[in-house]
């Protein structure tokens, strides 16, 4: 008897634990990418912004990643560069979504606005459209030939291209939510616009953004990384990424591979473990909690 009921609770736990396996797992590579942006810089064996061997060497003992055609050593600028564009991403990624509540809440709100006011909300709608149809690294050329090139100015405008996609999911949920029952009910007991809006329309509204989030910052480090492929990023010798894998393509169509692939693969990594890895384990951990 004692066996018969020990099989199920067994049972139980090894589907908890295979539960709990699958949904830890994506934390593993995400702890990883956090561990390297910030200790990384400490750990690199070299000065990623000087030359410190001759150019091309092969990757080997020494230079564990080669050298570029400067001379530098690029492990520790593959390295110093992860700090530099997830630190970029991130804070691009949490500005935009900020940005977008902000923004797609007080269109949301306002579209059913009477007179001029209805009339510039529903306009301002339309050019969150507009650019959605625009290729983001477009705009961000044209902001950056304006703003210049520094860390703040980068940040700044990432945030501005990016924030219309975050705008959007919010807008198309408070439209959704602002004429439910609840937020009518509220209405007629006196509370202001503004107070309902904060306490029943955004808490109904935030989680597409919220779950967006990681894919923004993707698309960051993407941008980021483009444009200093093409020469309007960070200065030189910076390390960044896109920068170094402009310096390295055309070295790799003579058969030296090593200084653009390296930090093509930190790239690609960066952006798989964060806006992939992320909402699988956020989509995880809600359906648990439902479940």
């Amino acid at each position: 008897m004692a066996a018969t009921t020990a099989a199920p609770a067994i049972r139980v736990r090894s589907v908890q634990w295979g539960r709990a396996l699958r949904l830890g797992l994506p934390l593993i590579p995400v702890l990883l990418l956090v561990i390297v942006a910030v200790f990384g810089p400490a750990w690199v064996p070299y000065d990623p912004e000087r030359i410190v061997a001759p150019p091309y060497r092969a990757p080997g003992g020494e230079h564990w990643f080669g050298t570029d055609s400067n001379g530098m050593d690029i492990f520790s600028r593959t390295l110093a560069a992860t700090r530099l564009n997830v630190v970029v991403a991130t804070i691009t990624a949490l500005a935009a979504t900020l940005g977008g509540m902000v923004l797609g809440l007080t269109i949301g709100m306002g579209e059913s606005a009477s007179g001029v006011w209805g009339v510039l909300f529903r306009g301002i709608a339309r050019i969150l459209d507009l650019f959605e149809a625009v290729p983001a690294v477009v705009i961000a050329l044209v902001v950056v030939a304006f703003s210049g090139t520094s860390i703040p100015s980068l940040v700044l405008v990432l945030s501005i291209v990016l924030m219309s996609t975050q705008a959007r999911l919010v807008r198309t949920e408070v439209l959704a939510v602002r004429n439910e029952a609840f937020v009518d009910a509220a209405r007629m007991t006196g509370q202001s616009e503004a107070g309902l809006t904060i306490r029943h329309v955004l808490p109904h509204s935030a989680m597409p953004a919220m779950e967006n989030a990681p894919v923004v910052f993707g698309q960051a480090v993407i941008l980021t990384a483009s444009l200093g492929f093409l020469g309007v990023g960070l200065p030189p010798p910076t390390p960044e990424w896109g920068a170094m894998i402009a310096q390295g393509a055309a070295d790799a169509a003579v058969g030296r591979w090593w200084p653009a692939t390296f930090p093509s693969i930190a790239l690609i990594l960066a952006v798989v473990i964060v806006a992939f890895l992320i909402p699988r384990l956020l989509r995880g951990r809600r359906g648990r909690s439902q479940g």
